[in-house]
């Protein structure tokens, strides 16, 4: 029974803690000058990491006297699962969300090298956010709660939840969405110094392109779990949980490039401010969308509303804050004219302006259908044709736009000629062109459109590497992720097809240029549920290629039944098998679908999570020879 009690006295440590602290700098006390609020930030992390492992080890243990651990796990649950499950719930997720966001403070203490007065604002704010989070996971998502009625037995994880992305995706994208909010102490941080200058820039860029890392695996790994998880066959369905954690990225991709702008040309000072601040607030919101229950989706944790009402609240908070306290120094930001900017940083700019369209698209199409329920009887629907309308051009635009960076960038001894770029762009249409009419069947505009323009971005970047011979690795590798990531989705959506059959034990039937036959079923007995295991064979002009095994899963404790597809993966794509419903003993109906070039979006995915890790290693490289570490990001 003492892991309930010591869990909750434990938040509410954390909770008075952060408070008092909060409020003892607020309002400037002169012991709060780096003495006290440091070690509150430390003092809090440990507590944290102390709360979640006491939930764990429930878990672990078994210990269905607590509410949480009743309704997520179970006596079979393989123990990995069990480990996952702490933040496969709303509550537990909350608690891991206070922890990782008090380990964001503390890393803040340890590592920020700046001014005493700018540290202890930075840290203020987070505390004062560990506050808020703290009496929000006491009062609407504790998850040490006792049950009302003892229980012997757990009622079991979700099994759509029992999966290798659940120990991975939840973590990174949490540690993204939470990462922002020290960018955002620090924006509000260089706010209350008494001259407002560009230098908490260069102190949040490492925070920044973390936050983004972290964000950007997190999602990967996301679309790779539904991909193979929920029997879609696609890799990004334009749902509303989805997009919100589409939103943070791409506000969070756009204050990278703002953050450049305002580093090189010293413009786009108040975007800066304002998407520093906005990101965080996305993230927020993206979490309101999860949990508010006004929004239905398969990833949804919880439909109770007034959990949706704290998180509006805690929002409310950090953006009027915010933008009230950007509003009163409005007069100190000035930033210089881009009449009088280079060719390169207006190219910056105009990579904002395209994220910002691509953000508010994001946000109509995700937003508009709830707003219009309130106030109209009658209902819409926002789904993939009006998303892809805009993002299938604006990306190529996009890619047109990285062609050209490596062209206008400053410091190049032998620039560009027109002629050079003439030949290049030559180069570029016959190269795409080719490579694409070389793998299908059947041409079509737009996947053509965007192989010229992959290769445009890559002979442009070939060229800059042999002209200089040398080249900016981090943005090497995430521009050229970017180009195939976007040929990925162009040829996904242009290219696959899917058919739905009825096939019975022994019958063949025909897909494209396979043969697929029904050879044997069998019963197979997991840690928590039984299956039925179809074994297919795919045989090509008479002879063998390989086999797949679809399976029919049955969850006893939850009385789920779940399909479990079967993957073939080509370099050109993927065939995707998905069981559906048993129709008699011998007997399902089946969807078969070849998703092309599926494995072109994780490789391009990889590279850019990549990208963000090169200047992470130069950096520990130049720290380790007496340089600075945050700076050198």
């Amino acid at each position: 029974m003492w892991f309930g009690g010591a869990g909750t006295i434990i938040l509410l440590t954390v909770a008075l803690l952060s408070t008092v602290s909060s409020v003892l700098c607020f309002f400037r006390l002169t012991f709060c000058k780096g003495a006290v609020v440091f070690p509150v930030a430390r003092l809090n992390f440990a507590l944290s990491s102390c709360a979640l492992l006491i939930l764990a080890t429930a878990f672990l243990g078994d210990r269905f006297e607590i509410e949480y651990v009743a309704l997520n796990s179970n006596t079979f649950l393989p123990d990995f699962y069990k480990l996952a499950a702490v933040w496969g719930g709303h509550q537990g997720s909350m608690l891991f969300w206070l922890f990782t966001l008090s380990s964001w403070a503390a890393l803040v203490d340890y590592k920020l090298k700046s001014p005493v007065r700018f540290r202890s604002d930075v840290v203020w704010v987070m505390n004062l956010m560990i506050a808020c989070f703290a009496w929000f996971t006491i009062f609407a998502s504790n998850p040490f709660e006792f049950s009302s009625q003892y229980v012997s037995q757990g009622r079991d994880l979700n099994p759509m939840l029992q999966d290798l992305g659940l120990i991975l995706h939840p973590p990174l994208l949490y540690l993204g969405y939470i990462g922002y909010s020290t960018v955002l102490a620090f924006a509000i941080a260089a706010l209350m110094q008494d001259k407002v200058d560009e230098s908490w820039v260069y102190w949040s860029r490492f925070w920044s392109v973390s936050s983004w890392l972290f964000l950007t695996a997190g999602i990967l790994i996301g679309a790779w779990w539904a991909y193979k998880e929920l029997g879609w066959g696609g890799w990004w369905f334009w749902d509303p949980v989805e997009n919100a954690s589409l939103l943070p990225w791409l506000s969070g991709t756009l204050l990278l490039h703002a953050q450049f702008v305002m580093r090189v040309g010293k413009a786009l000072k108040l975007t800066t401010f304002v998407f520093a601040v906005t990101t965080f607030c996305l993230s927020i919101l993206g979490t309101f969308i999860v949990r508010s229950g006004l929004i239905t989706s398969v990833h949804a944790f919880a439909s109770d509303p007034s959990i949706g009402v704290f998180l509006l609240l805690i929002l409310a908070i950090f953006l009027i804050g915010g933008l009230l306290l950007l509003g009163r120094r409005l007069d100190q930001i000035t930033s210089a004219s881009l009449l009088l900017q280079s060719k390169y940083v207006l190219l910056g700019v105009i990579a904002c302006c395209i994220l910002v369209t691509a953000l508010i698209t994001v946000a109509l199409g995700t937003f508009y259908p709830l707003f219009y329920s309130y106030v109209s009887p009658f209902s819409v629907s926002v789904g993939a044709p009006y998303f892809n309308a805009i993002f299938t051009p604006l990306t190529l635009l996009g890619l047109l736009v990285l062609g050209f960076a490596p062209l206008l960038k400053p410091n190049t001894h032998r620039p560009s000629t027109p002629l050079s770029t003439a030949v290049m762009l030559v180069v570029s249409v016959i190269t795409g062109g080719l490579l694409y009419w070389i793998q299908v069947d059947e041409i079509r505009l737009w996947p053509i459109l965007y192989w010229i323009a992959g290769s445009w971005v890559s002979v442009t970047h070939f060229w800059y590497w042999w002209k200089i011979g040398g080249v900016n690795h981090t943005a090497l590798l995430a521009h050229f992720g970017i180009v195939v990531v976007a040929i990925s989705a162009v040829m996904n959506a242009q290219h696959s097809f899917q058919v739905n059959r009825k096939i019975e034990l022994g019958q063949s039937i025909d897909f494209s240029h396979w043969e697929i036959v029904y050879l044997e079923s069998d019963w197979l007995i997991g840690g928590n549920y039984t299956a039925e295991k179809v074994t297919l064979s795919w045989s090509q002009s008479g002879k063998q290629r390989f086999w797949l095994y679809p399976e029919k899963r049955h969850y006893n404790v939850r009385v789920m039944t779940m399909s479990e597809p079967a993957i073939k993966r080509y370099w050109h794509g993927d065939y995707y098998v998905n069981l559906g419903e048993k129709l008699a003993a011998g007997q399902y109906s089946i969807t078969i679908q070849y998703n092309a070039y599926i494995i072109w979006l994780w490789i391009g995915g990889l590279l850019i999570v990549t990208s963000g890790l090169v200047p992470f290693v130069r950096s520990i490289r130049h720290e380790r020879k007496g340089g600075e570490f945050v700076k050198n990001i």
